[in-house]
């Protein structure tokens, strides 16, 4: 596990300059993002922090930022303290566990604010989960690439998959969704290291909200892993993202059911 965070805060940003930096940003390996009023606080491991890299992906924003480095229990420590619940709709209630239990949608997932990307707050991981609530998932098999936290393959366990399959390329993602997958009593999840999609296996849906450029890469093999009549749902998109994206879902036999959008973001669902 990486032992120290570079902490990257960025000063009197717009929330159409958050979205857009976050976007950015993760492409460039930044781990985890904090959206306070008119600023942003953004994560990198620091060995892995280039300051040249940085400078060139602000380059065309007005905008100033500082750099230090934290210990990652630090960060850890400063996620709980302004880690608030979110409510999606009816359907979801994400809360950590130090959060009173809420009575009032069909389920609730407890996640552990950590280092990994998706705890519901952020528009991609919202537009996942109500477009997830909109399928029959009963005695399915899904596929999560990408899973951080693991809060989409939880909600797939919670929708009645019966198997689970969630992968990252990050060990610190592994670790917490292996938590938040206890947590939440999901056995039918099975988590695993791995920096690409398995080579043999096959799945009714598959879920990856994850940025444009792996997305495109690795779009044969979700549409090999996705069985006739399945479908696959995309986010971590910009909706100026679609005429890239949708073409190379479509020239793949893919056809597009639904696009739902939130502020900057969009989410495609597409069936086989």
């Amino acid at each position: 596990m990486t032992s120290s965070y570079t902490e990257i805060t960025f000063i009197s940003v717009s929330a159409e300059q958050i979205d857009t930096l976050i976007a950015l940003l993760a492409e460039a390996g930044y781990e985890g993002f904090e959206e306070r009023e008119q600023s942003l606080l953004a994560y990198l491991p620091t060995k892995q922090f280039d300051p040249a890299e940085l400078a060139q992906i602000v380059e065309a924003f007005t905008i100033s930022y500082t750099a230090k480095e934290i210990q990652s229990t630090n960060w850890n420590a400063q996620w709980e303290s302004n880690f608030e619940p979110v409510t999606i709709g009816s359907f979801l209630h994400i809360r950590a566990s130090f959060h009173p239990p809420n009575l009032n949608t069909q389920h609730e997932i407890v996640i552990t604010p950590k280092m990994s990307f998706g705890t519901g707050h952020h528009a991609t991981t919202q537009l996942m989960v109500a477009e997830m609530s909109r399928l029959n998932l009963q005695g399915q098999e899904v596929f999560d690439f990408g899973t951080g936290t693991g809060i989409l393959a939880i909600v797939a366990a919670k929708l009645g998959a019966r198997r689970v399959v969630a992968i990252d390329n990050d060990p610190w993602s592994i670790e917490n969704a292996i938590e938040n997958m206890e947590a939440n009593s999901c056995d039918q999840i099975k988590i695993e290291l791995a920096h690409q999609p398995p080579q043999s296996d096959s799945f009714d849906c598959i879920v990856a909200n994850i940025n444009l450029n792996v997305l495109v890469d690795y779009m044969s093999d979700l549409v090999r892993l996705l069985r006739k009549g399945g479908h696959l749902l995309l986010s971590g998109l910009l909706i100026s993202d679609r005429a890239l994206i949708e073409p190379v879902c479509t020239s793949s036999g893919l056809r597009v059911v639904s696009v739902k959008e939130q502020g900057d973001w969009m989410m495609l669902r597409l069936a086989y």
